[in-house]
């Protein structure tokens, strides 16, 4: 499916919300607007495929994006959710690659892209994106990382505990599910009602409290992370 080209009077706000690049003056920020072209996706509409040329940053303004790769199963393995503010495409900005993982609209989703080289033009003139950028990565890798650890284990209760644990702020016990029940249990590798079945089974042993579909305290950490 294609996305339609809508040009949009928000796209400003676009490149502001985004990490790499609010550093920025407004004179700066507006040479980014210049280069920037908004694009809407409808929801189940894919922005790109694994094995596509990848030559631009995709900027979420509004709306949500999956990014997944597929198993030689063909079994889809959620990488992450992206929200206003993420982005995705990011190794295109440094060298001609092709796409590892899918990009899908999973709302109606208001996206702003910047092709490689006109990005590129602008890295050089400001360098502090760079670094931005860099730091970004950084974040991305450990992520990647924290994902690869949880896999590392085969005990779903323990994939779950560890994740939990990782949703966690310093200052509170309550946390809030960061993605659907359905995009956490591919992302932990099991499935919807397995991941259920376990929250429960982690509840009824007073480790977790379930608050709301979304919410849940952790009632004994220390317990929590032997299970």
């Amino acid at each position: 499916m294609h996305a339609h080209v809508h040009y949009i009077g928000t796209h400003k706000n676009c490149v502001s919300l985004v990490s790499i690049f609010n550093h920025l003056e407004v004179n700066q920020l507006n040479e980014i607007v210049e280069i920037t072209q908004p694009v809407t996706y409808r929801k189940g509409e894919t922005l790109y495929k694994a094995g596509d040329q990848s030559d631009s940053l995709y900027i979420v303004n509004k709306g949500r994006v999956k990014s997944y790769r597929l198993t030689d199963s063909g079994k889809e393995q959620l990488v992450r959710v992206l929200t206003p503010g993420d982005f995705t495409g990011e190794y295109a900005l440094f060298t001609e690659s092709i796409h590892e993982s899918y990009a899908e609209a999973i709302s109606d989703t208001s996206i702003c892209m910047i092709k490689r080289s006109d990005l590129q033009t602008l890295l050089r003139k400001y360098p502090s994106i760079s670094m931005n950028i860099l730091k970004a990565f950084s974040n991305r890798l450990e992520e990647s990382e924290k994902q690869t650890t949880l896999f590392a284990t085969e005990k779903i209760e323990t994939r779950i505990a560890l994740f939990l644990a990782q949703c966690l702020d310093d200052d509170t016990s309550e946390i809030t599910l960061p993605m659907s029940k359905r995009d956490l249990a591919s992302y932990l590798g099991t499935t919807p009602e397995t991941f259920s079945r376990r929250l429960t089974r982690l509840e009824k042993r007073g480790y977790i409290k379930r608050k709301s579909n979304k919410k849940i305290e952790i009632v004994n950490l220390d317990e929590l992370l032997l299970v």
